[in-house]
């Protein structure tokens, strides 16, 4: 099996109009997206980081609305 460091050699192909490789098993990302970017001549994949809800809604300001009163009605009956 390779190591991360070692390399693999894959093959470049086209997909619509953007250029793609496959991924082989050892070098799989989690998730279903990722980050990338050039450095010098290399391009580099990572794994976007997973963000807990608490956080990610901990970053954002509160609405500064009023919300109308709702009745806390009993539901109503639904014939099937």
């Amino acid at each position: 099996m390779t190591t991360a460091t070692e390399g693999r050699h894959v093959r470049l192909f086209r997909n619509g109009r953007n250029q793609a490789i496959r991924i082989p098993r050892e070098f799989e990302l989690p998730g279903d997206e990722a980050i990338l970017r050039k450095e010098g001549g290399n391009l580099v994949i990572e794994p976007v980081p997973v963000r807990p809800l608490r956080e990610l809604l901990g970053q954002w300001a509160p609405l500064d609305e009023t919300w109308p009163d709702i009745d806390n009605l009993p539901a109503e009956s639904v014939e099937l």
